[in-house]
């Protein structure tokens, strides 16, 4: 017989697979209604009951939302749910609004079953639709205007199809797109959440991704990777790991892994790439944990690289952003001699700092 998302949550912590937490149970009470709701969704259509309201989700990272989300996702009885990272589901909109440009009537007939009108956005709520009746997003923020212009339109067309959201989110829904340009245009989105969603927060006390760092090794050599590997594996538990896209001033830097709040890219990439403090502000506001591979001992002919690397920790050092490296030498001797060595040792300073237990315990941000 079938278990409901609070047995399983019960079950996990009788087998001492989760730690019971008082904090998290107003959101999986919500969870439990909008399960039982969705269930019995075919009998309230009978009758011409209301429309089935969703979850929103939102406080700091480390508190269990996605681990709860999980559950919910694996014992609510709908055939047609869709669980995804938010950005990952955004860039698959984007490519099918692309389509629908792009296609002749054939194409478009083919993906989207109609090829009329100009205004992608009804028929690709219909396709969303037709392919999940319960949409489930992991990180929901918004920093793309692409994204923001589109939210609105797209959901009150989904909602009105009888799609069902439930979303994780570190922020509240007033603060979504905070500043953003032509905010107001965004804004209908932000009252379709809180109409169409309850709204819980969740701020308990325990951060246990935080916990789980602090008892961990976060400096890793080359001979360590298998436990570097082991760490990221356990950090995103269960979180679905893609590619995300960063838009930084009309382009895009592209991060090779991520999972939630938590990035995964070499020096390489981060500091061989022409990319300057606004990438890493990017980066730094999209994260909040990064994980950093292949560190190399730099030579004095890789004076541009030290540089960029030196932005890169200044940055992350500012945003209180936890960092986990895999490196070739100790922070001291990563960059003995060369142009900016005496420099560096600012950073080799602040690198220490990053990866004292003091800094996890104090400086961890809190993200607005």
């Amino acid at each position: 017989m079938p278990i409901d998302v609070a047995e399983a949550y019960q079950s996990l912590i009788d087998q001492g697979r989760l730690r019971p937490d008082p904090s998290q149970r107003p959101a999986l009470d919500a969870l439990a209604e909008v399960e039982a709701e969705i269930e019995a969704r075919p009998k309230i259509r009978l009758f011409g009951g209301k429309p089935v309201r969703g979850l929103y989700l939102w406080g700091p990272p480390g508190r269990g939302k996605s681990r709860l989300m999980d559950l919910f996702f694996q014992t609510v009885d709908e055939p047609k749910k869709r669980r995804a990272h938010f950005h990952a589901f955004m860039a698959e909109v984007h490519a099918r609004i692309k389509v629908w440009r792009a296609g002749d009537k054939a194409e478009r007939k083919r993906v989207f079953g109609t090829h009329r009108g100009d205004d992608p956005i009804a028929p690709l709520a219909r396709l969303i639709a037709s392919e999940a009746r319960l949409l489930c997003f992991d990180e929901l923020q918004v920093t793309d205007i692409a994204d923001a212009m589109i939210l609105g339109r797209l959901f009150e067309a989904l909602f009105e199809d009888g799609v069902v959201l439930v979303c994780t989110s570190n922020r509240p829904p007033d603060d979504l797109y905070k500043d953003g340009i032509n905010r107001q245009l965004f804004t209908p989105f932000i009252d379709l959440i809180k109409e169409r969603c309850r709204l819980v927060e969740l701020n308990g006390s325990h951060d246990w991704r935080l916990e789980r760092l602090r008892s961990a090794q976060v400096w890793f050599t080359p001979d360590q990777r298998p436990a570097f590997n082991a760490l990221w594996d356990e950090l995103k538990a269960r979180a679905h790991e893609a590619p995300a896209t960063l838009e930084v001033a009309g382009r895009q830097v592209l991060i090779a892994r991520s999972a939630g709040s938590m990035a995964r890219e070499t020096f390489d990439a981060l500091c061989d790439r022409p990319l300057g403090p606004s990438d890493y502000l990017a980066l730094a506001a999209r994260f909040d944990t990064l994980f950093l591979e292949d560190v190399p001992v730099l030579t004095p002919d890789r004076r541009e690289a030290a540089r960029r690397f030196v932005t890169l920790i200044d940055t992350l050092y500012e945003a209180h952003a936890r960092l986990i490296v895999l490196a070739a030498a100790e922070p001291d001797a990563l960059y003995p001699k060369g142009v900016g060595a005496f420099e560096f040792e600012r950073t080799a300073s602040r690198l220490h700092e990053m990866r004292s237990r003091d800094w996890l315990k104090n400086k961890s941000r809190r993200r607005s």
